[in-house]
């Protein structure tokens, strides 16, 4: 399936209006779905606000914490992300996504309890295993609850969980920690996640696997590993996309390790109001930028499909002169609204990339196809940009 095609699609429906096709339901779903990536994102960035508290505790250089928010994290979390994949794509995908988001909720608050670098290290990998088998069953699901002219739409309200993630992560992370300490900021924020996992194991049911697709749910059979991989290495479309996105999502990784760190060594600031600042910046950026990435490209899209692909390289593009402002501003208060429009600028992106790689595979592929976008995203965007920064500045301290 080299091209993108929506409108087609839109004519099949299913017999009958059964539940998991009521609009109420189906968006009670993306707001559950929504909440679990608002918790994949705080547990995951929650330890850029706590970076500065634990390098004191624990002597650690800038490499070191480099390696926690990015390596630690990210290798697993790609590794995970492959097997959970394949079982997405044939198994129940709700299930999936419950398990997993408990158990990395568990392993959030375990990393509350590290005595030194290397369990501090390890509880991360715990969080990167656990949160690696979220992304692909979620996508997948939710391409099975919205058709694909839906989608775009439907992937943009998704999108809002992480950038509410990373404002409730760095806002709630800061207020715990000047309260209690570093150590009760993770264990206060991994709690709700259990909580989460089990409403949503109880209250999704699995639609039916490909029920939009051309071809219907006859292109919902699994194929063998090596088939799949040999589609999607033959995808045109989709090896464009997730390129792109790899090398987009540096900026949002680079943005999400280590702005926190920035603010606290360039502003006369405690670490409560770097959370609340960076939080608000985050949320009036990124609550309009996924949204009307989403509306826009569906519009744009009906005059030229190109538009999926046209408006995630211009946000790509466009945020990068406000970010640079924003890190050469040496006044507070213009550093923080020009990176809240940067970010606004790149988020618009994200929606037509996520709604334009469940629209260009098989539904049996889909799972797998999201593993291996993330792949790139997460060696390239984070485990790549975090520590190469982390490096970088160690490297230039002296000179800056």
């Amino acid at each position: 399936m080299g091209s993108i095609a929506t409108a087609s699609v839109d004519a099949v429906k299913p017999p009958g209006m059964p539940v998991s096709e009521h609009p109420a339901y189906r968006y009670f779903v993306l707001a559950l779905f929504t909440l679990t990536l608002m918790f994949s994102v705080a547990d995951r960035l929650v330890l850029s606000i706590l970076l500065q508290d634990i390098k004191a505790e624990f002597a650690l250089s800038d490499s070191q914490l480099g390696l926690l928010a990015g390596f630690a994290f990210t290798l697993f979390y790609v590794v995970a992300g492959f097997p959970m994949a394949r079982l997405a794509d044939r198994a129940n995908r709700k299930t999936i996504v419950a398990a997993a988001l408990g158990f990395w909720s568990l392993m959030t608050a375990i990393s509350g309890l590290a005595t030194g670098f290397w369990s501090l290290f390890l509880a991360r990998i715990g969080v990167g295993m656990g949160e690696g088998g979220s992304g692909p069953s979620s996508q997948s699901l939710l391409a099975d609850y919205f058709r694909p002219g839906e989608l775009p739409r439907a992937m943009g309200f998704l999108t809002l969980g992480s950038t509410i993630g990373t404002a409730f992560g760095l806002m709630a992370g800061g207020l715990f920690a000047s309260l209690y300490g570093w150590r009760m900021s993770f264990i206060l924020l991994g709690l709700p996640g259990m909580l989460l996992a089990l409403i949503l194991y109880l209250t999704v049911r699995e639609p039916q696997r490909g029920r939009y697709a051309q071809g219907g749910t006859q292109s919902a059979a699994q194929k063998p590993v090596g088939e799949t991989i040999r589609s999607l290495l033959g995808n045109h479309v989709y090896l464009g996309l997730i390129t792109g996105y790899a090398v987009q999502i540096m900026i949002g990784y680079a943005i999400a390790i280590w702005m926190a760190p920035i603010m606290l060594r360039t502003f006369d600031l405690p670490t409560r109001d770097v959370g609340f600042y960076l939080g608000l910046a985050f949320v009036l950026g990124g609550i309009p930028g996924p949204i009307l990435g989403g509306i826009a490209s569906e519009w744009l899209a009906r005059r030229d499909i190109r538009w999926f692909a046209w408006v995630p390289g211009l946000a790509g593009i466009l945020c990068l002169p406000p970010l640079w402002a924003s890190l050469s501003a040496t006044a507070f208060w213009p550093f923080l609204g020009l990176f809240a429009l940067a970010y606004a600028l790149f988020l618009t992106g994200q929606a037509p990339i996520l709604s334009s790689i469940q629209n260009n595979v098989l539904p049996s592929e889909r799972g797998f196809a999201v593993a291996f976008a993330l792949l790139f995203n997460n060696l390239i965007g984070q485990a790549f940009s975090a520590a190469a920064i982390g490096r970088l500045s160690d490297h230039w301290t002296q000179d800056f």
